[in-house]
């Protein structure tokens, strides 16, 4: 069993040149963690897995690990010094009324509203004109924890009835409930289990939802592997709603939904393999016998269908176009080869938005958003000109509507929202935060560094006006790179308290991201993933040399595959960094696809089963099979939640178990395991503020810190 030596503040600074006296440290052991005889074998060669045990989140024995982690972690975190005052100035900072842009549901406008620190956002409406709003659905009241959320809501047709999902814990299988909108009554038994699905109405009659069958086992860790569409009629019981699409076992998909188009017409069948490339299909909703019509037979193209004026279809897709472009198609000869561009591929990645019989064509230029408006005829109207650099988002109604809403945001501009006329272009503010922020202190930059192999990546960095490069600003390098899943600036409150501290937040545009098409995805995936992490690592040492921090003040973050990011970098380079922050990381690549919807990642990441060569390729950088003895690895804080059921708590719980049991070293290696929480969509706002108090904190005195670098920042606090 490893020892913890936790020293205090007093003495952190000079241990370079004193030993600390016994009395002066405070050692903390590290829990006991088992090691089983647990071995694999790929292709020949043994595998030893010997926390394997860890994997089984039902049992005894892992919530006594769980239970014992969190409290050495927290003996650990309760004694930095300034973490009061973290939370504090988090919670001043969070206190401001938020605001969702309003949708129109029937009779009433809807929109999303927070106080302040309420831990879930509320649904309120109002009626045509009305000054008064009135809550809908307020999901602080579903669970006195605050760990029910509200993830979903659809409308029927015409706003009588409303469909809307909870998430309990953060967990990904959801249930539905069905209220009358008027009086907000339940109309009907809840439906259960259902995962990645939306909600999709058939006129007023019943509504398209997708799930998997519930699996053997855990709930929360179990493989699921065959997605299924299934519709449910109003008035009847779940059991026998019927399974439109996924029902045949030899036909496998693993992410399958159907989407009405908004005049009822048609339904359209998405189903995937993998979570890039989908098969696409339709069916004619108007006739009592209509057939399932085949629209594309291949998964190797992300393809949708984003609109329809009668029997002409408007997709947008990256087939033959990496960076995409809008085509038109008749409904009764739907497949490619019928295929006409309306919005010809660009040297710009596009999304497209549709409303008011307008589509808003959004390009990524260098991960900036530019905005241009078209009509049905493929007629560029005009550019929404922007309030700046940054991100664009919204854009998106019902037909019938001569307004629409964006949001607007970047590293320093905290979200606002804008209303758009339609016909003239023109926009006003309708609602922008009063925020305990001053954007105008900021800079957010882009620049641009060399990779290791010469490719050219773009990186924006904000911090304070005036910052001095002499290598001792504390700075937190984010990163993701995968999934085909875009970094664009956005602000976020926690990333403020943190640029308040005199911090600098770097975000580099990594291969593997979809900043630039399919070609900047596929360049980041399989035995090309490498490129990611030599991305990254290229990042962090651009900002050393460009002396904007050093090794010793620079903290390497990301969640989820950025998780994996990290536990990456930290095994290839952990020289690099002064502090990693690993949160609900993908870490165990020789087996993630056995859990959950893994499987469906494989795209990204390939298998340890599909060859030898890609066995081989994954052992050289998963991070659970790559840290290694003797090695003084970063301080370490990893986080997960215990009802993750996305990426399985257990790639975390055996990464910690690994570092602890072999880095040497005074670097701290903690794991904070968030109970009743999952990946992160719901989490109640104190739980994410609680969270973040605790990085910091862990981040600033990890690199010496014995006060808070910017304390004056702090208003009205008190010990």
């Amino acid at each position: 069993m490893k020892q913890l030596i936790f020293i205090p503040l007093a003495t952190i600074l000079m241990l370079a040149c004193e030993t600390p006296k016994k009395k002066d440290t405070l050692i903390l052991n590290y829990p006991n963690t088992k090691k089983v005889d647990s071995v694999d074998t790929y292709f020949g060669i043994k595998i030893q897995d010997p926390f394997r045990w860890l994997e089984d989140d039902r049992s005894p024995e892992t919530e006594n690990w769980v239970k014992q982690q969190n409290e050495t972690t927290f003996k650990y975190l309760e004694k930095i010094p300034y973490r009061k005052e973290l939370k504090k100035r988090l919670e001043q900072l969070w206190d401001f009324e938020k605001l969702g842009s309003p949708f129109k549901e029937g009779e009433y406008t809807y929109f999303f509203k927070n106080d302040g620190l309420q831990n879930q956002n509320v649904l309120y409406r109002k009626k045509g004109d009305e000054t008064q709003a009135e809550v809908f659905l307020d999901p602080n009241s579903f669970s006195d924890d605050a760990t029910t959320s509200l993830a979903g809501i659809n409308f029927s047709r015409d706003g009588s009835i409303a469909a809307y999902a909870i998430s309990e814990g953060g967990s990904d299988w959801r249930k539905v409930i069905v209220i009358n909108a008027e009086n907000r009554s339940i109309v009907e038994d809840t439906l259960v289990d259902i995962k990645f699905s939306g909600i999709s109405w058939k006129g007023n009659e019943g509504f398209f939802y997708s799930s998997y069958d519930k699996p053997e086992g855990s709930e929360l860790s179990a493989k699921t592997d065959q997605h299924k569409l299934y519709y449910h009629q109003l008035g009847t019981p779940q059991d026998s709603d019927e399974v439109v699409f996924g029902s045949i076992p030899s036909e496998k998909h693993r992410y399958v939904g159907g989407h009405v188009t908004e005049d009822d017409r048609y339904l359209i069948i998405s189903a995937a393999v993998s979570t890039s490339g989908n098969k696409l299909f339709i069916k004619d909703l108007t006739q009592p016998d209509g057939k399932l019509m085949t629209i594309l037979d291949s998964t190797e193209s992300d393809s949708q269908v984003i609109d329809n004026v009668g029997s002409k279809l408007f997709l947008l897709t990256n087939r033959n176009a990496p960076n995409k472009k809008v085509v038109t198609v008749d409904a009764e000869n739907p497949t490619p080869k019928n295929w006409k561009d309306l919005i010809p591929e660009t040297e710009n990645v596009l999304s497209v938005g549709t409303g008011g019989g307008y589509f808003f064509a959004e390009y990524m230029v260098d991960a900036i958003s530019k905005v241009y408006q078209y009509d049905n005829d493929g007629k560029m109207i005009r550019e929404i000109v922007l309030p700046g650099p940054g991100s664009a988002g919204g854009f998106g109604g019902k037909k019938k509507e001569t307004e629409l809403y964006f949001t607007f945001t970047n590293y320093n501009t905290p979200e606002s929202i804008y209303k758009l006329d339609l016909k003239t272009g023109e926009y006003t503010v309708y609602w922008k935060p009063e925020i305990d922020f001053v954007p105008e202190d900021f800079v957010s930059a882009q620049v641009f560094y060399t990779s290791k192999d010469g490719t050219r990546i773009p990186m924006m960095v904000t911090h304070k006006k005036g910052l001095q490069l002499n290598g001792q600003n504390p700075t937190i390098l984010y990163g993701y790179g995968g999934f085909n899943i875009s970094l664009t600036p956005t602000f976020s409150i926690i990333n403020a308290v943190w640029l308040e501290q005199g911090g600098i937040y770097a975000v580099p545009n990594l291969r593997g991201g979809g900043e630039y098409g399919k070609q900047w995805h596929d360049a980041g995936t399989k035995t090309q993933k490498q490129n990611v992490f030599d991305d990254f690592i290229a990042a962090a040492e651009y900002l050393i040399s460009e002396k904007y921090t050093s090794s010793d003040y620079l903290a390497i973050k990301g969640a989820s595959n950025g998780g994996l990011l990290v536990g990456a970098t930290m095994t290839q380079r952990p020289d690099l960094m002064k502090v990693a922050l690993p949160a609900v990381g993908v870490l165990d690549m020789l087996r993630y696809h056995t859990f959950t919807a893994g499987a469906g990642w494989a795209y990204d990441y390939g298998t340890a089963e599909d060859n030898s060569e890609m066995f081989h390729y994954l052992r050289g950088y998963s991070p659970v099979h790559n840290v290694q003895e003797g090695v003084q690895y970063p301080a370490t804080l990893i986080t997960t939640g215990d009802h993750d059921d996305r990426v399985v708590p257990a790639h975390s719980f055996k990464f910690a178990a690994e570092l602890q049991d072999k880095q040497t070293g005074r670097n701290p290696t903690l794991i904070r395991i968030e109970v009743n929480a999952g990946h992160g969509a719901g989490t109640p706002v104190s739980k994410t503020i609680a969270q973040h108090v605790d990085i910091f904190g862990f981040t600033l005195f990890n690199m010496g810190f014995k006060e808070l670098p910017n304390k004056g920042v702090l208003k009205d606090f008190k010990e």
